[in-house]
Protein backbone atom coordinates (compact mmCIF):
# COMPACT_ATOMS: atom_id res chain seq x y z
CA UNK A 1 0.00 0.00 0.00
CA UNK A 2 1.77 3.29 -0.83
CA UNK A 3 -0.25 5.64 1.62
CA UNK A 4 -3.22 5.11 4.29
CA UNK A 5 -5.22 7.69 6.34
CA UNK A 6 -4.67 7.63 10.02
CA UNK A 7 -7.64 9.22 12.28
CA UNK A 8 -5.96 12.17 14.37
CA UNK A 9 -7.10 12.16 17.86
CA UNK A 10 -8.42 15.38 17.46
CA UNK A 11 -8.85 17.47 14.38
CA UNK A 12 -6.28 19.52 13.56
CA UNK A 13 -6.79 23.58 13.58
CA UNK A 14 -3.27 24.29 11.65
CA UNK A 15 -4.65 21.95 8.46
CA UNK A 16 -7.82 23.58 9.35
CA UNK A 17 -6.32 26.80 7.67
CA UNK A 18 -3.76 25.65 5.46
CA UNK A 19 -5.97 23.26 3.99
CA UNK A 20 -7.64 26.68 1.62
CA UNK A 21 -4.18 27.76 0.95
CA UNK A 22 -2.83 24.53 -0.45
CA UNK A 23 -6.15 24.09 -2.39
CA UNK A 24 -5.45 27.25 -3.85
CA UNK A 25 -1.76 26.34 -4.74
CA UNK A 26 -3.14 22.90 -6.23
CA UNK A 27 -5.87 24.61 -8.68
CA UNK A 28 -3.04 27.22 -9.61
CA UNK A 29 -0.49 23.93 -10.47
CA UNK A 30 -3.58 21.74 -12.39
CA UNK A 31 -4.80 25.21 -14.39
CA UNK A 32 -1.20 25.99 -15.24
CA UNK A 33 -1.35 22.30 -16.84
CA UNK A 34 -4.44 22.83 -18.36
CA UNK A 35 -3.41 25.84 -19.74
CA UNK A 36 -0.24 24.31 -21.50
CA UNK A 37 -2.01 21.79 -23.04
CA UNK A 38 -3.88 24.12 -24.89
CA UNK A 39 -1.03 25.34 -25.74
CA UNK A 40 -0.72 28.69 -24.31
CA UNK A 41 2.18 29.88 -21.86
CA UNK A 42 0.97 28.83 -18.31
CA UNK A 43 2.60 31.80 -16.69
CA UNK A 44 1.37 34.19 -19.11
CA UNK A 45 -1.99 32.43 -18.72
CA UNK A 46 -2.13 32.77 -14.87
CA UNK A 47 -1.40 36.66 -15.28
CA UNK A 48 -3.95 36.94 -17.47
CA UNK A 49 -6.87 35.55 -15.62
CA UNK A 50 -4.94 36.42 -11.49
CA UNK A 51 -3.42 39.87 -12.72
CA UNK A 52 -4.62 41.62 -15.69
CA UNK A 53 -7.84 41.92 -14.69
CA UNK A 54 -6.95 44.17 -11.65
CA UNK A 55 -3.92 45.87 -12.68
CA UNK A 56 -5.55 48.90 -12.96
CA UNK A 57 -7.81 51.08 -10.66
CA UNK A 58 -10.96 50.39 -13.27
CA UNK A 59 -10.58 46.76 -12.55
CA UNK A 60 -10.11 47.30 -9.10
CA UNK A 61 -13.72 48.37 -8.92
CA UNK A 62 -14.72 46.17 -11.00
CA UNK A 63 -13.52 43.68 -8.62
CA UNK A 64 -15.77 45.36 -5.66
CA UNK A 65 -18.52 45.06 -8.56
CA UNK A 66 -18.55 41.53 -8.35
CA UNK A 67 -17.61 40.40 -5.08
CA UNK A 68 -20.52 42.48 -3.20
CA UNK A 69 -23.55 39.77 -4.37
CA UNK A 70 -20.94 36.84 -3.86
CA UNK A 71 -20.00 38.22 -0.61
CA UNK A 72 -23.85 38.50 0.02
CA UNK A 73 -24.70 35.04 -0.31
CA UNK A 74 -21.43 33.62 1.29
CA UNK A 75 -22.24 35.34 4.41
CA UNK A 76 -25.40 34.38 5.00
CA UNK A 77 -24.53 30.80 3.79
CA UNK A 78 -22.30 30.53 6.77
CA UNK A 79 -25.16 31.35 9.29
CA UNK A 80 -26.94 28.33 7.94
CA UNK A 81 -23.76 26.02 7.41
CA UNK A 82 -23.24 26.43 11.09
CA UNK A 83 -26.01 25.59 12.05
CA UNK A 84 -25.68 22.73 9.87
CA UNK A 85 -28.97 23.46 8.03
CA UNK A 86 -27.70 23.04 3.98
CA UNK A 87 -29.02 25.76 1.85
CA UNK A 88 -28.13 25.33 -1.13
CA UNK A 89 -30.47 27.92 -2.69
CA UNK A 90 -28.57 31.31 -2.56
CA UNK A 91 -29.07 31.35 -6.14
CA UNK A 92 -32.70 31.03 -6.47
CA UNK A 93 -33.04 33.45 -3.67
CA UNK A 94 -31.22 35.91 -5.27
CA UNK A 95 -33.06 35.80 -8.56
CA UNK A 96 -36.23 35.87 -6.14
CA UNK A 97 -34.55 38.95 -4.52
CA UNK A 98 -34.02 40.53 -7.67
CA UNK A 99 -37.43 39.99 -9.33
CA UNK A 100 -39.33 41.56 -6.21
CA UNK A 101 -37.15 44.55 -5.91
CA UNK A 102 -37.53 44.86 -9.94
CA UNK A 103 -41.44 44.85 -9.81
CA UNK A 104 -41.67 47.17 -7.21
CA UNK A 105 -39.13 49.60 -8.87
CA UNK A 106 -40.79 49.18 -12.08
CA UNK A 107 -43.90 50.47 -10.45
CA UNK A 108 -42.70 54.09 -9.10
CA UNK A 109 -40.62 54.57 -11.73
CA UNK A 110 -42.31 58.23 -11.87
CA UNK A 111 -42.01 58.66 -8.38
CA UNK A 112 -38.93 60.53 -6.22
CA UNK A 113 -38.07 60.25 -2.66
CA UNK A 114 -35.12 59.25 -0.16
CA UNK A 115 -37.35 56.58 0.84
CA UNK A 116 -37.54 54.64 -2.68
CA UNK A 117 -34.75 52.94 -2.85
CA UNK A 118 -34.02 51.52 1.05
CA UNK A 119 -38.21 50.27 -0.04
CA UNK A 120 -36.74 48.57 -3.33
CA UNK A 121 -33.87 47.04 -1.30
CA UNK A 122 -36.37 45.85 1.80
CA UNK A 123 -38.46 44.06 -0.88
CA UNK A 124 -35.95 42.32 -2.32
CA UNK A 125 -34.42 41.30 1.00
CA UNK A 126 -38.06 40.06 1.74
CA UNK A 127 -38.45 38.18 -1.59
CA UNK A 128 -35.44 36.08 -1.19
CA UNK A 129 -36.45 35.50 2.52
CA UNK A 130 -39.61 34.35 1.66
CA UNK A 131 -38.06 31.80 -0.98
CA UNK A 132 -36.05 30.46 1.64
CA UNK A 133 -38.38 30.09 4.27
CA UNK A 134 -40.56 27.94 2.03
CA UNK A 135 -37.54 25.46 2.40
CA UNK A 136 -37.57 26.27 5.61
CA UNK A 137 -41.09 24.96 6.17
CA UNK A 138 -40.81 22.07 4.27
CA UNK A 139 -37.89 21.26 6.42
CA UNK A 140 -39.60 21.47 9.94
CA UNK A 141 -43.13 20.58 8.86
CA UNK A 142 -42.27 17.45 6.84
CA UNK A 143 -38.96 16.44 7.49
CA UNK A 144 -37.99 17.29 3.30
CA UNK A 145 -34.04 17.14 2.57
CA UNK A 146 -33.22 20.84 2.72
CA UNK A 147 -30.69 20.25 -0.14
CA UNK A 148 -33.17 18.82 -2.36
CA UNK A 149 -36.19 21.62 -1.99
CA UNK A 150 -33.25 24.42 -2.09
CA UNK A 151 -32.10 23.37 -5.34
CA UNK A 152 -35.60 22.80 -6.78
CA UNK A 153 -36.22 25.82 -5.93
CA UNK A 154 -33.63 27.51 -7.55
CA UNK A 155 -35.08 26.26 -10.85
CA UNK A 156 -38.31 27.67 -10.14
CA UNK A 157 -37.10 31.10 -9.14
CA UNK A 158 -34.99 31.02 -12.68
CA UNK A 159 -38.67 30.43 -14.46
CA UNK A 160 -40.37 33.20 -12.82
CA UNK A 161 -37.78 35.67 -13.95
CA UNK A 162 -37.70 34.03 -17.02
CA UNK A 163 -41.56 34.74 -17.62
CA UNK A 164 -42.03 37.87 -15.64
CA UNK A 165 -39.41 39.66 -17.96
CA UNK A 166 -41.36 37.89 -21.19
CA UNK A 167 -44.87 39.15 -19.11
CA UNK A 168 -45.84 41.16 -16.68
CA UNK A 169 -42.49 42.79 -16.15
CA UNK A 170 -41.09 43.63 -20.07
CA UNK A 171 -40.81 46.66 -21.12
CA UNK A 172 -43.57 47.66 -23.74
CA UNK A 173 -40.87 50.49 -25.19
CA UNK A 174 -38.29 47.68 -25.27
CA UNK A 175 -38.28 46.24 -28.69
CA UNK A 176 -39.13 42.69 -27.65
CA UNK A 177 -36.00 42.21 -25.87
CA UNK A 178 -36.97 40.20 -21.86
CA UNK A 179 -36.04 42.83 -19.98
CA UNK A 180 -37.87 45.18 -17.89
CA UNK A 181 -37.65 49.37 -18.23
CA UNK A 182 -34.76 50.99 -16.88
CA UNK A 183 -35.32 52.09 -13.11
CA UNK A 184 -35.90 55.57 -11.89
CA UNK A 185 -33.08 57.45 -10.40
CA UNK A 186 -34.56 57.65 -7.08
CA UNK A 187 -34.57 53.96 -7.00
CA UNK A 188 -30.62 53.12 -8.49
CA UNK A 189 -28.01 52.78 -5.81
CA UNK A 190 -25.49 55.78 -6.00
CA UNK A 191 -22.14 55.40 -7.58
CA UNK A 192 -18.77 55.52 -5.36
CA UNK A 193 -16.37 56.52 -8.06
CA UNK A 194 -17.24 58.22 -10.52
CA UNK A 195 -16.45 56.61 -14.07
CA UNK A 196 -16.99 53.40 -12.88
CA UNK A 197 -19.87 50.91 -11.69
CA UNK A 198 -18.75 50.08 -8.17
CA UNK A 199 -21.73 51.24 -5.94
CA UNK A 200 -23.43 51.28 -2.57
CA UNK A 201 -23.64 47.47 -2.76
CA UNK A 202 -20.25 46.60 -1.84
CA UNK A 203 -21.52 48.85 1.97
CA UNK A 204 -23.92 46.63 2.47
CA UNK A 205 -21.87 43.58 1.68
CA UNK A 206 -18.79 45.02 4.19
CA UNK A 207 -22.00 45.58 6.77
CA UNK A 208 -23.59 42.32 6.98
CA UNK A 209 -20.27 41.26 7.37
CA UNK A 210 -19.53 42.95 10.40
CA UNK A 211 -23.13 42.52 11.32
CA UNK A 212 -22.78 38.42 10.94
CA UNK A 213 -19.27 38.12 12.57
CA UNK A 214 -21.30 40.04 15.96
CA UNK A 215 -23.94 37.42 15.76
CA UNK A 216 -22.39 34.37 15.30
CA UNK A 217 -19.53 35.22 17.91
CA UNK A 218 -21.34 37.97 20.19
CA UNK A 219 -24.70 36.93 20.67
CA UNK A 220 -26.82 34.55 22.16
CA UNK A 221 -28.35 33.75 19.45
CA UNK A 222 -25.40 32.99 17.67
CA UNK A 223 -24.36 30.81 20.29
CA UNK A 224 -27.26 28.40 20.28
CA UNK A 225 -27.14 28.15 16.78
CA UNK A 226 -23.53 26.93 16.78
CA UNK A 227 -25.16 24.41 19.43
CA UNK A 228 -27.60 23.37 16.87
CA UNK A 229 -24.69 23.14 14.43
CA UNK A 230 -22.56 20.63 16.48
CA UNK A 231 -25.18 18.48 17.70
CA UNK A 232 -29.22 19.46 17.95
CA UNK A 233 -30.11 16.75 20.41
CA UNK A 234 -28.17 18.58 22.75
CA UNK A 235 -29.61 22.05 21.16
CA UNK A 236 -32.89 20.09 21.93
CA UNK A 237 -31.92 19.33 26.09
CA UNK A 238 -30.71 22.67 26.38
CA UNK A 239 -34.06 24.04 25.41
CA UNK A 240 -33.08 25.59 22.34
CA UNK A 241 -35.88 25.49 19.74
CA UNK A 242 -34.39 23.81 16.80
CA UNK A 243 -37.02 24.28 14.39
CA UNK A 244 -37.22 28.11 15.51
CA UNK A 245 -33.55 28.07 14.58
CA UNK A 246 -33.88 26.69 11.26
CA UNK A 247 -36.38 29.49 10.68
CA UNK A 248 -34.06 31.88 11.60
CA UNK A 249 -31.05 30.92 10.05
CA UNK A 250 -32.68 30.67 6.39
CA UNK A 251 -34.23 33.68 6.85
CA UNK A 252 -31.21 35.66 7.46
CA UNK A 253 -29.70 33.27 4.73
CA UNK A 254 -32.13 34.15 2.41
CA UNK A 255 -32.88 37.95 2.86
CA UNK A 256 -28.90 38.45 2.52
CA UNK A 257 -29.08 36.84 -1.26
CA UNK A 258 -32.12 38.56 -1.60
CA UNK A 259 -30.17 41.59 -1.02
CA UNK A 260 -27.57 40.56 -3.59
CA UNK A 261 -29.90 40.57 -6.13
CA UNK A 262 -31.62 43.71 -5.36
CA UNK A 263 -28.09 45.22 -5.52
CA UNK A 264 -27.66 43.56 -8.74
CA UNK A 265 -30.93 44.95 -10.26
CA UNK A 266 -30.35 48.25 -8.23
CA UNK A 267 -27.07 48.63 -9.42
CA UNK A 268 -24.49 47.90 -12.17
CA UNK A 269 -27.98 46.72 -14.48
CA UNK A 270 -30.32 49.09 -13.57
CA UNK A 271 -32.98 46.93 -14.58
CA UNK A 272 -34.41 43.30 -14.70
CA UNK A 273 -32.51 40.65 -17.05
CA UNK A 274 -32.70 36.91 -17.41
CA UNK A 275 -28.57 37.00 -16.75
CA UNK A 276 -28.71 38.87 -13.41
CA UNK A 277 -26.10 36.17 -12.36
CA UNK A 278 -24.10 34.69 -13.68
CA UNK A 279 -24.40 32.03 -10.63
CA UNK A 280 -23.34 34.12 -7.83
CA UNK A 281 -25.63 31.59 -5.67
CA UNK A 282 -23.53 28.66 -6.39
CA UNK A 283 -20.18 29.83 -5.89
CA UNK A 284 -20.69 31.44 -2.64
CA UNK A 285 -21.31 27.97 -1.68
CA UNK A 286 -17.85 27.53 -2.57
CA UNK A 287 -17.11 30.81 -0.98
CA UNK A 288 -18.24 29.90 1.97
CA UNK A 289 -15.78 26.77 2.84
CA UNK A 290 -13.60 28.27 1.52
CA UNK A 291 -13.56 31.32 4.10
CA UNK A 292 -14.03 28.37 7.10
CA UNK A 293 -17.20 30.14 7.26
CA UNK A 294 -15.61 32.44 9.19
CA UNK A 295 -16.62 36.14 8.09
CA UNK A 296 -13.28 37.17 7.70
CA UNK A 297 -12.26 34.61 5.48
CA UNK A 298 -15.08 34.78 3.30
CA UNK A 299 -14.37 38.53 2.35
CA UNK A 300 -11.17 37.26 1.35
CA UNK A 301 -12.40 34.32 -0.51
CA UNK A 302 -15.20 36.30 -2.16
CA UNK A 303 -12.44 38.46 -3.27
CA UNK A 304 -10.77 35.44 -4.70
CA UNK A 305 -14.03 34.22 -6.27
CA UNK A 306 -14.79 37.81 -7.78
CA UNK A 307 -11.38 37.58 -9.77
CA UNK A 308 -11.64 33.88 -10.88
CA UNK A 309 -15.01 35.53 -12.78
CA UNK A 310 -12.88 38.36 -14.04
CA UNK A 311 -10.24 36.22 -14.80
CA UNK A 312 -12.45 33.70 -16.85
CA UNK A 313 -13.98 36.94 -18.63
CA UNK A 314 -10.42 37.65 -19.32
CA UNK A 315 -9.13 34.88 -20.78
CA UNK A 316 -12.28 34.55 -23.46
CA UNK A 317 -10.73 37.82 -24.81
CA UNK A 318 -7.10 37.33 -24.76
CA UNK A 319 -6.35 33.66 -24.64
CA UNK A 320 -9.52 32.89 -26.53
CA UNK A 321 -10.64 30.23 -24.03
CA UNK A 322 -14.43 29.27 -23.88
CA UNK A 323 -16.93 30.90 -21.30
CA UNK A 324 -16.64 27.21 -19.38
CA UNK A 325 -12.70 28.60 -17.80
CA UNK A 326 -14.28 29.89 -15.16
CA UNK A 327 -16.70 27.22 -13.70
CA UNK A 328 -13.74 24.77 -14.64
CA UNK A 329 -11.31 26.84 -12.08
CA UNK A 330 -14.11 27.03 -9.54
CA UNK A 331 -14.48 23.15 -9.56
CA UNK A 332 -10.97 22.35 -9.27
CA UNK A 333 -10.96 24.50 -6.04
CA UNK A 334 -14.00 22.86 -4.55
CA UNK A 335 -12.66 19.53 -5.41
CA UNK A 336 -9.45 20.47 -3.96
CA UNK A 337 -10.59 22.13 -0.98
CA UNK A 338 -12.81 18.67 -0.16
CA UNK A 339 -9.69 16.63 -0.90
CA UNK A 340 -7.38 18.68 1.53
CA UNK A 341 -10.13 18.84 4.08
CA UNK A 342 -9.70 14.92 4.51
CA UNK A 343 -6.42 16.24 6.45
CA UNK A 344 -8.56 18.10 9.02
CA UNK A 345 -9.23 14.23 10.70
CA UNK A 346 -6.77 12.56 9.23
CA UNK A 347 -2.99 11.96 8.65
CA UNK A 348 -1.00 10.63 6.24
CA UNK A 349 0.72 7.73 6.84
CA UNK A 350 3.43 5.64 4.39
CA UNK A 351 3.44 1.96 5.69
CA UNK A 352 6.37 1.45 3.37
CA UNK A 353 8.40 4.25 4.92
CA UNK A 354 8.41 1.94 8.43
CA UNK A 355 9.60 -1.08 6.38
CA UNK A 356 12.32 0.03 5.06
CA UNK A 357 13.48 2.05 8.44
CA UNK A 358 13.04 -2.19 10.40
CA UNK A 359 15.05 -3.59 7.84
CA UNK A 360 17.74 -0.98 7.88
CA UNK A 361 18.03 -1.50 11.78
CA UNK A 362 17.58 -5.00 11.35
CA UNK A 363 21.09 -5.27 8.73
Amino acid sequence: MLFKLEPRGEHSKAMAYLSPLLAGILTLITGGIFFYLQGNDPLYALKTMLYTPISDVYGLTELCVKTAPILLCAIGLAVVFKAQVWNIGAEGQLLMGGLAASALAVNIIDIEGVWVLPMVMLVGMLGGGLWALLAAWLKTHFNANEILTTIMLNYIALNFLIYSVHGPLKDPHGYNFPESAMFGDAALLPILVEGTRVHAGILFALFAVVVVWVLLSRSFIGFQIKVLGLDASAARFAGFKDKKLVWITMLISGALAGLAGAGEVAGPLGQLVPQISPGYGYAAIIVAFLGRLHPIGILFASLLMALIYMGGEMAQIMLNMPLAITGLFQGMLLFYLLACDVLIGYKIKFPWLGTKAAASSAE
